[in-house]
C-alpha cells in the first residue's frame, strides 16, 4: 500500500459568481475570516500529512502561487516592528522548499481535465483531490479521517454528506451500501445531478476524492460530458469497474463559498468558532436581534 503524499487543489476557475470582486483577486484569495479560502484547504491537507501540494492553476492565478512563497520585505518589516506572532504565522502556513507545485491549465475544459493536467507531479501513487471551494468544518478534519480510513482499507474513496432529499437533484450522488467495519460504505452508483425522484440516496459528494493514479490513463481518454467539459465523475464510474469505490461520510457542516450565501455563512461559522471574535461577534448579532437567526443558519 502506498501512502497519500499528494494532494491536487484545482484553482485555475474564474469565479465569475463574484464579480466584480474576484475580476483581479481569484476567488480562492478571497478571506474566511482572516484566512484565504485555499489557505483553509491547504490547513486540512497538511493536517492529513499531505506532504506535496500541487495547484492547478490558470491565468490570473499568480497571486496563489505568491502566497505560498516568502515575502522577504513583509517579514523584514515583521521582524523590524516586533510583529513575533505574525511573522511565527506566516512562517508555520509556508510550505516547506520544493514541497508545493504548480501547473497551467490552458483551456478550462473541466475538473476532469484539470485532475489530469497534475498527472506527471503526482505519478504512479495515489493522491488526495481537494475543491477549494468546499470548506469542510468539523471536529475532526476530513481528509485527515479519509486518509485514516484508506490506511485501514485501501481503496478509491469518495467523501459525503447528507442533503435532503428534494435537493438531490442539484449534487453529484452515490448509492451506497451497508457500512464496512472500517466505517466505509461500498459505492454501488454514482449519478451526477439525478433527476427528481430518481437519486439512489441523499449522500452528496462533497469535493473530497482519494484517487488511484489510473485514473489518468482514463481521463486522458474520456469523451467530453456535461458542458463539454471532462467530468471527473465520468473517469471515476469508469474507474468502479475495475477497482473498488467507497464513500466515507464527513460528520460536520459544509460550506460551498463558491455561492455567494455560503461564503457569507462560512465567514459567520468559522469566526463564531474563535475565541478572540466568536463572544464578540454573538454579542453584536444579539444586538441586531440576529442571534437566534445565524445560530439556526449556522447550526
Amino acid at each position: 500500500m502506498k501512502r497519500i503524499r499528494k494532494a491536487v487543489f484545482p484553482v485555475a476557475g474564474l469565479g465569475t459568481r463574484f464579480l466584480p470582486a474576484t475580476k483581479a483577486i481569484p476567488k480562492e484569495m478571497l478571506t474566511v475570516v482572516d484566512r484565504p479560502v485555499i489557505q483553509h484547504v491547504v490547513d486540512e491537507a497538511r493536517a492529513a500529512g499531505i506532504e506535496h501540494l500541487v495547484f492547478v492553476t490558470g491565468r490570473g492565478k499568480s497571486v496563489i502561487e505568491d502566497h505560498f512563497d516568502v515575502a522577504f520585505e513583509l517579514d523584514q518589516t515583521l521582524a523590524t516592528r516586533g510583529k513575533t506572532i505574525e511573522l511565527a504565522e506566516l512562517r508555520r502556513d509556508l510550505p516547506a522548499a520544493g514541497s508545493a507545485s504548480f501547473t497551467r491549465q490552458q483551456i478550462p475544459l473541466g475538473l476532469g481535465h484539470a485532475v489530469w493536467c497534475a498527472r506527471d507531479i503526482v505519478g504512479d501513487e495515489p493522491f488526495a483531490v481537494l475543491l477549494p471551494d468546499m470548506l469542510h468544518q468539523g471536529a475532526k478534519p476530513c481528509l485527515e479521517g479519509m486518509v485514516q480510513a484508506y490506511e485501514a482499507s485501501p481503496s478509491n474513496i469518495i467523501a459525503v454528506y447528507e442533503v435532503p432529499m428534494s435537493e438531490t437533484h442539484q449534487y453529484g450522488i452515490l448509492g451506497v451500501g451497508a457500512p464496512e467495519s472500517s466505517g466505509l460504505m461500498p459505492v454501488l452508483s454514482m449519478v451526477e445531478k439525478p433527476a427528481k425522484g430518481t437519486a439512489p440516496s441523499n449522500l452528496a459528494v462533497s469535493g473530497r476524492y482519494l484517487l488511484e493514479p489510473a485514473i489518468f490513463d482514463i481521463l486522458e481518454n474520456q469523451e467530453r460530458g456535461t458542458g463539454g467539459e471532462i467530468q471527473l465523475t465520468d473517469a471515476m464510474v469508469t474507474l468502479a469497474k475495475s477497482r473498488s469505490f467507497s464513500a466515507y461520510r464527513f460528520e460536520g457542516r459544509i460550506h460551498d463559498t463558491g455561492t455567494k450565501l455560503g461564503f457569507l455563512t462560512a465567514n459567520i461559522s468559522y469566526a463564531l468558532e474563535r475565541s478572540d471574535l466568536g463572544p464578540a461577534l454573538r454579542a453584536e448579532l444579539v444586538k441586531l436581534g440576529l442571534d437566534k437567526e445565524v445560530e439556526k443558519a449556522v447550526g
